[in-house]
């Protein structure tokens, strides 16, 4: 997967990605809970880190 493939641009298309509300990862980056970077009012997220993130711990 090439850094492109990776990248999601803006909180509405990460919610769709997740399946979250755009608030809700409003709030969890604010809070540092999802990476994200910030350019200008943009956000940028990698769908590899967002899967990280959401993924359930092991057994």
């Amino acid at each position: 997967m090439t850094l492109a493939d990776d990248m999601i641009s803006g909180a509405k298309d990460a919610a769709r990605y997740t399946g979250l509300s755009v608030r809700e990862i409003y709030t969890l980056a604010d809070k540092g809970r999802v990476p994200v970077v910030r350019k200008g009012r943009r956000l940028y997220f990698r769908k590899s880190e967002l899967d990280r993130a959401f993924a359930s711990p092991a057994a």
